[in-house]
């Protein structure tokens, strides 16, 4: 198949993965909404019902919808929504790989697409360890988000990439960088969800806030290193490509401010008084880092890495 026909089937595919991941995000609203204990459900049940009915036991804080359950059916439907999102999303970004002739993740575009895809993964890889139905729509959110800005506003044509960027450091470092915001994105998502739950903590079948707290330093602790690996093989790459490790670029730098920031979010974490809140302020805060060293510094701040495009 030609370059130009799989890059067009790259972007067919990609369409279809927003279309399908749209679906998925609705049904894992709906999940939320009408789940057994949903406030929807919750409030129907109370109409005539008299007083709200005694919160169930605590070990079943952490489970989903009642099996069988509207919620439980649309939480089922949109995982295999999601799982479908992801096949086209995983062939769209091969196509374009192959459209390009190298790896697929060399301007903002392609970059989008892949650290969406990996968000979409480490969601996947929690389903399979415990039923994390409850964070579908924190996560698909800025996945469509991401998506759309991509195919609208970033998207650049399948092409070979400027000498520099030709290097087998491209897969390394840009890999690490491209897991690392997929896992920093679900980090995110836990951390909103549980700061929205601790403002509204009521027995039910939704996971505590406290869980919520757990699973997402779990997750942050996962991305931390990868991202410091990220940034070491990128000053290694530097090196090789302008014959030094570090020059404070401003993409360089603001790395080094997102590392920090994540640094202090596992140190808090830590400290018995930063516990909770204030950790999770902490981490909102290096996302937001994340996202304009990405966003910020690529668009609108002139360095070094400018070459890319988007």
């Amino acid at each position: 198949m030609e370059a130009d026909a799989l890059a067009q089937l790259s972007n067919n595919l990609i369409y279809s993965a927003i279309a399908v991941y749209t679906l998925a995000m609705v049904g894992f609203a709906g999940q939320l909404a009408f789940g057994s204990q949903g406030r929807v459900a919750r409030s129907a049940a109370l109409v005539g019902a008299g007083p709200e009915p005694a919160p169930p036991p605590a070990e079943a804080v952490d489970e989903g919808p009642a099996v069988g359950s509207r919620g439980d059916r649309l939480g089922r439907v949109a995982v295999s929504l999601t799982v479908l999102g992801f096949g086209l999303h995983l062939a769209s970004t091969i196509a374009r790989g192959l459209a390009a002739g190298r790896a697929p993740f060399g301007n903002m575009y392609e970059f989008s697409a892949a650290g969406a895809l990996a968000a979409v993964a480490v969601f996947l890889v929690l389903m399979t360890r415990r039923d994390v139905r409850y964070l579908g729509v924190f996560v698909l959110v800025p996945v469509v988000l991401s998506l759309g800005l991509a195919i609208t506003v970033l998207y650049t044509d399948a092409e070979q990439l400027v000498p520099a960027l030709q290097s087998y450091w491209l897969t390394i470092h840009v890999t690490a960088a491209i897991v690392s915001f997929g896992a920093f994105t679900v980090g995110a998502g836990l951390t909103v969800f549980y700061l929205l739950r601790r403002r509204a903590e009521r027995p039910g079948r939704l996971p505590s806030a406290e869980t919520l707290d757990r699973v997402a330093y779990r997750v942050h602790a996962f991305a931390f290193p990868l991202w410091t690996f990220a940034v070491m093989a990128g000053a290694i790459w530097a090196e090789d490509a302008w014959g030094r490790y570090w020059g404070w670029d401003p993409k360089e730098t603001w790395a080094l401010v997102t590392w920090v920031v994540y640094a202090a979010y596992l140190h808090a974490r830590a400290t018995a008084g930063w516990r909770g809140r204030g950790a999770a302020w902490i981490a909102l805060a290096g996302y937001a880092c994340f996202l304009f060293n990405y966003f910020g510094v690529n668009i609108w701040i002139t360095g070094l890495h400018s070459y890319a495009g988007v």
